[in-house]
């Protein structure tokens, strides 16, 4: 009868151990942390992603680490992070990923193709973060169109009207630096602005060559084959040159081309044009029916060009926490959360979520519907857009006299191939 006791009190003791030891497990294991790589132009700068993934931690205890890093410095990080295992569990990059020259999200990170949400996005979004027929990410900005936007009052006051062709737009900048104003407001400390110009123009360049981008990517053509190209790497120069991006154009930082254009001291800017929301949202006197647009005019160009999505979102295949992860997609692919997001990007005019209506204005999209479109040149053609800041950085070395705009268009080229040839890439490694 005593064993029988001990035996019992033993057992007893023993279950009362392992609770307490699973309770105490419970209590000191740690809630999950989802870490989140991006550049700085990979997020909007309001803050709004922050804020909705502090309402997904309220909601689900899951915390969103954020880790921002300089545009000029991502594209190289991500992909030392990626080779070495050592990649957040979600990550932003640029898109389209079945470019050659991209970086290999589909490699890296789990594919998302059922995703309830993912029937959601436009066709165009999903093809951006597809490849082979398999999509893996999730973006959010509707098309960007890049336009030259522009303080109606300046161009009133002055006797100005919207140039369609570059020796007009040279005029117009005279005119405005004459009058002690900053004609445009350049800055080259972001990396990648400066670019903007030759590469939102293929529109131009497909005009004398329809078939232009299969030919550079089949290595049929390159660079030098397109003669706007150059005038365009020219025609930047020379505004650099004359003047007309003002004194501190290589100091300047992106973030302040609100201030420059709301106080008057600057008269144009490249933007988008939900842009202007932006302007308002940070300086509430000044009305944003006061900006017009225009398309630009580097080598009399006259056709906007259209970037499907700039970027998404992905979730590292390595990532221990990749349930989560798709729960953190899910909770921003809301209907609620779309709304809020979008109220919270005043930049812009729309979501490539189809339930989301857009806020262009009507005048915005009688002149939208009005102009000719392309492709631009970044989603279309290899190994453009992953040296696009290595490209700010040879039009920085022209700005101030250190090469020509040859030489310019010579490293783009070299570069170019040296790339292909690394990739192996078909049309460069028979």
């Amino acid at each position: 009868m005593k064993k029988i006791v001990t035996i019992i009190c033993f057992s007893l003791v023993l279950l009362t151990s392992l609770f307490a030891n699973g309770t105490a497990e419970k209590e000191v294991s740690k809630p999950v942390t989802l870490t989140f790589g991006s550049h700085q132009s990979g997020l909007p700068n309001t803050g709004i992603v922050q804020d909705l993934a502090k309402e997904f931690e309220s909601e689900t205890g899951i915390k969103i680490d954020f880790q921002i890093s300089p545009d000029a410095q991502w594209r190289d990080l991500i992909k030392v992070k990626l080779d070495s295992g050592e990649a957040p569990d979600i990550i932003c990059v640029d898109t389209p990923i079945d470019l050659a020259s991209s970086t290999k999200m589909s490699q890296y990170c789990i594919e998302l193709t059922d995703e309830e949400w993912m029937n959601r996005m436009s066709d165009e979004a999903v093809l951006a973060v597809s490849d082979n027929k398999k999509a893996y990410g999730i973006t959010f900005p509707g098309p960007k169109m890049w336009f030259v936007v522009y303080n109606k009052v300046i161009f009133d006051k002055l006797g100005l009207s919207a140039p369609t062709t570059y020796d007009e737009f040279k005029e117009v900048c005279q005119t405005i630096l004459d009058n002690g104003i900053t004609p445009i407001y350049e800055c080259t400390t972001n990396g990648w602005h400066q670019v903007l110009p030759l590469f939102e123009t293929g529109g131009l360049y497909l005009q004398s060559d329809p078939n232009l981008y299969d030919e550079l990517n089949a290595n049929e053509k390159d660079l030098d084959d397109i003669p706007a190209l150059l005038t365009i790497i020219k025609q930047v120069n020379e505004f650099a040159q004359l003047g007309y991006y003002g004194t501190d154009y290589l100091s300047n930082a992106w973030e302040n081309a609100p201030e420059a254009i709301a106080s008057g001291s600057c008269a144009m800017t490249i933007a988008e044009l939900g842009w202007k929301n932006q302007v308002t949202a940070e300086y509430p006197d000044f009305d944003s029916n006061n900006l017009g647009q225009f398309v630009i005019p580097f080598g009399d160009n006259q056709i906007i060009g259209v970037n499907p999505a700039s970027n998404a979102y992905f979730i590292n295949k390595s990532s221990k926490y990749t349930e989560e992860a798709k729960l953190f997609f899910a909770f921003l692919a809301r209907k609620e959360n779309l709304e809020k997001r979008f109220e919270g990007q005043p930049d812009l005019n729309a979501l490539c979520w189809p339930e989301i209506p857009t806020r262009f204005k009507a005048d915005e999209n009688a002149y939208i519907n009005s102009l000719k479109k392309a492709r631009v040149v970044q989603t279309s053609v290899n190994y453009i857009d992953n040296q696009w800041m290595d490209i700010g950085k040879d039009l920085e070395a022209m700005f101030i006299g250190a090469s020509t705009p040859e030489d310019v268009l010579n490293i783009i080229m070299n570069r170019r191939n040296n790339q292909a040839k690394l990739q192996r890439d078909p049309g460069w490694v028979k």
